[in-house]
């Protein structure tokens, strides 16, 4: 007898209830739920991409570019900003709730009730289901979490990526750049091209020795691909291709290596029969849409948000700021998750605000504006606690002059509770969290 029909809210609930179960590593969940649907996945066409930093946005670049090229594209990220559907895409458009429960009704048929699988493991199932379904030409998968053990990790792409590598989510992947750095290269496949963009030289020699001894061809940027860039644009110097002067629709300086590394991704599917054209390419980049990353809401007073949430990230964003962009004072919200790295953090981003105001987003893992503030108070930057972030964008809002810079930071949480307070309507949230 088929099992009562699941109301899209009750299927984001019954998910967000198997977060009690917390971040297993391992990929037998996956490829057991996978299998119980006939291996779906198999056979399809992949992009995976992990690394430290960049993951979404060289992901949202590579997808941009092979749907103006007339492909039918999956896109797979994650943590969604405002909706649970955005994590699963398909030329643009997030899966309709209704299909999203039904996948989720079909899928806890099979699970068993004793060890069920995590969230991210039933999520991961659910795109890769979908995809096959829609019979995408092509997805673009990126990695949850490290690589090696990721439920992600039982996928074999036409090509991999790793962005680079930085120090964050120690207490699951290591405390040094080498072991972040090898959990990483457990995404690299016998034979299948390795595309990277990170330069520290011991994470390079792991990756050439991984590579070496999977027969994966391995191709770096700096190296085997060159770019130039300035300001939202750069020329590109690739495998086959130059392309001068193209016009990158994401703002920030590091995007130009994200963009350089996306571009080498489009080059090394055109080898294998993908047809990409130059107009496609650079209609494609300028077109690249990526919410929550360095994007501007509002100007007079500029109003940026930046879902950057790790040391790395946090210093990409204070460069980018400062030389992007004009302002008088700048006014900081940050909102931070407590198991990430805090202090440094904070050291990273506080000392070129004027004025900080410290909160949380409404989320189970969110630091208490209490503990940023004793963090920076060492700083001695002017500041104080708001409880929530409706509360601090208001105090910001009504500080901020025409010339100010109201900047919103520390997690994509804070990134996507802000979206959803300032533009509802267009970032309608679920009504579960």
């Amino acid at each position: 007898m088929e099992k009562k029909r699941m109301s899209y809210e009750q299927a984001v609930e019954y998910l967000y209830s198997l977060q009690v179960y917390g971040i297993k590593f391992g990929l037998s969940k996956t490829a057991n739920l996978l299998k119980a649907f006939g291996n779906p996945h198999r056979g399809q066409r992949y992009v995976h991409i992990a690394g430290t930093n960049g993951k979404g946005s060289v992901a949202a670049m590579v997808e941009s570019i092979l749907r103006t090229s007339g492909l039918k594209v999956g896109f797979y990220s994650s943590p969604h900003l405002v909706r649970f559907t955005e994590r699963f895409r398909i030329n643009g458009q997030e899966i309709p709730p209704g299909t999203a429960a039904g996948l989720v009704r079909e899928l806890r048929a099979v699970m068993g009730s004793t060890q069920p699988p995590t969230f991210f493991e039933v999520t991961t199932a659910m795109g890769l289901i979908y995809f096959a379904r829609e019979k995408t030409d092509i997805a673009v998968i990126e990695v949850g979490m490290g690589g090696r053990l990721d439920a992600t990790n039982v996928i074999r792409p036409a090509v991999s990526v790793i962005t680079n590598i930085s120090l964050d989510h120690q207490a699951f992947l290591g405390n040094t750049l080498t072991e972040i750095a090898r959990e990483k290269a457990g995404i690299i496949k016998r034979g299948v091209d390795l595309v990277t963009a990170a330069r520290q030289r011991p994470v390079l020699d792991l990756f050439e020795k991984t590579c070496k001894e999977k027969n994966a061809p391995l191709w770096r940027v700096g190296k085997n691909i060159r770019y130039r860039g300035e300001g939202n644009q750069i020329s590109y110097y690739g495998f086959e291709r130059r392309l001068q002067d193209l016009e990158l629709g994401l703002p920030g300086a590091y995007q130009q290596r994200n963009a350089a590394l996306a571009l080498s991704v489009i080059e090394l599917l055109e080898r294998k029969g993908l047809k990409v054209s130059e107009e496609h390419i650079r209609e494609g980049l300028k077109n690249t849409v990526w919410p929550g990353r360095l994007q501007i809401v509002s100007k007079e007073p500029l109003l940026i948000l930046d879902g950057a949430h790790n040391p790395g990230a946090i210093r990409n964003l204070s460069h980018s700021i400062r030389a992007g962009f004009y302002y008088k004072r700048l006014i900081l919200v940050l909102g931070v998750m407590a198991d990430k790295d805090v202090r440094n953090i904070v050291r990273g981003i506080v000392p070129m605000a004027d004025y900080v105001l410290f909160t949380k987003p409404e989320y189970y893992r969110a630091a208490a504006p209490g503990t940023l503030m004793q963090e920076a108070s060492a700083l001695g930057k002017a500041g104080e606690i708001q409880p929530t972030l409706d509360k601090a964008l208001g105090k910001a809002k009504a500080m901020a002059d025409r010339e100010d810079l109201i900047l919103v930071t520390g997690s994509l949480f804070t990134v996507g509770e802000t979206m959803a307070l300032l533009d509802p309507e267009t970032y309608q949230p679920d009504r579960i969290r």
